[in-house]
């Protein structure tokens, strides 16, 4: 049992899922022994050490700018909007544009039965966000409004706000190989130098909610935002209201307009000289 966590679960999922799966399983079996299934839980005096996962890294503004800068402009975007919406993978990869509105109250509305992409057995297929919690309305800044526009522009018959190769919905590992880590490595004859080689796509999400905290928006505000639960008394008795909503996004205006502003001509660009 012992080997079967250690050596087929841990190497391939984070610590806490893989203990999130060991507990599931004892209850199961645990209820066999209650049924005379079994003679005893294998599960049930098991002694495996899950350390504290170590503290993730984060971007800063210039760093986001930078990994978008290095893409073509729709991974760029798609590097943007997670930096500053928050986003899981999933929900950001399947995103529709029926789910994107960017005229009255700009918003990204995260869909419960198909609001984010899955891989399962090899296979893409929408379903439903990690929790309940995650089924939620993600507020978008002014100057990702217009990006997205003429995003959309770009990609007038796209059902998918971001699309992957050839127009096909994004496989994380193919992201990750042929997008994100060249990025991050850098390109010393275009003067790019390397970046935080152990910064992963998801750490955008713990970029956002920094940020968040550095223009002190309230917990609750930021629970919601991220499709966090609920845990705390404090949590259950707070509301978020129009106010802190319409902070927020000024937070996060102000963030692009002096610190960041990267401009989506460069990518095109440096994608004309790489043909």
């Amino acid at each position: 049992m012992k080997g079967w966590v250690n050596k087929t679960l841990r190497p391939n999922m984070a610590d806490k899922s893989a203990l999130d799966i060991l507990v599931l399983f004892s209850m199961i079996l645990g209820e066999a022994v209650d049924e005379g299934l079994i003679g005893s839980n294998p599960c049930r005096k098991l002694r495996i050490n899950f350390d504290d996962r170590a503290e993730r890294p984060h971007a800063t503004t210039d760093e986001v700018d930078a990994l978008a800068g290095r893409m073509d402009p729709d991974n760029g975007l798609m590097t943007i909007t997670d930096a500053y919406t928050g986003l899981r993978w999933g929900e950001l990869a399947g995103l529709q544009w029926i789910r994107t509105y960017l005229d009255e109250d700009p918003r990204i509305e995260i869909d419960p039965k198909f609001g984010a992409l899955h891989e399962v057995q090899g296979h893409l297929v929408l379903g439903p966000p990690k929790t309940p919690a995650s089924v939620r309305t993600v507020h978008l800044p002014p100057f990702l409004v217009d990006e997205l526009r003429a995003h959309r522009d770009r990609n007038p018959d796209a059902q998918f706000v971001f699309s992957g190769l050839n127009g096909g919905l994004h496989r994380r590992s193919n992201f990750r190989r042929r997008v994100w880590l060249p990025a991050l490595a850098g390109d010393e004859t275009k003067g790019w130098s390397p970046l935080n080689q152990e910064m992963h796509f998801h750490d955008l999400r713990h970029t956002h909610e920094t940020w968040l905290i550095e223009g002190h928006t309230p917990r609750i505000m930021r629970l919601v935002r991220l499709g966090h639960k609920r845990k705390d008394v404090d949590d259950l008795y707070s509301h978020v209201t129009d106010q802190m909503v319409e902070e927020t996004l000024d937070t996060l205006q102000r963030r692009w307009e002096q610190d960041g502003g990267w401009t989506w001509q460069e990518s095109f660009d440096l994608r004309k000289e790489a043909a």
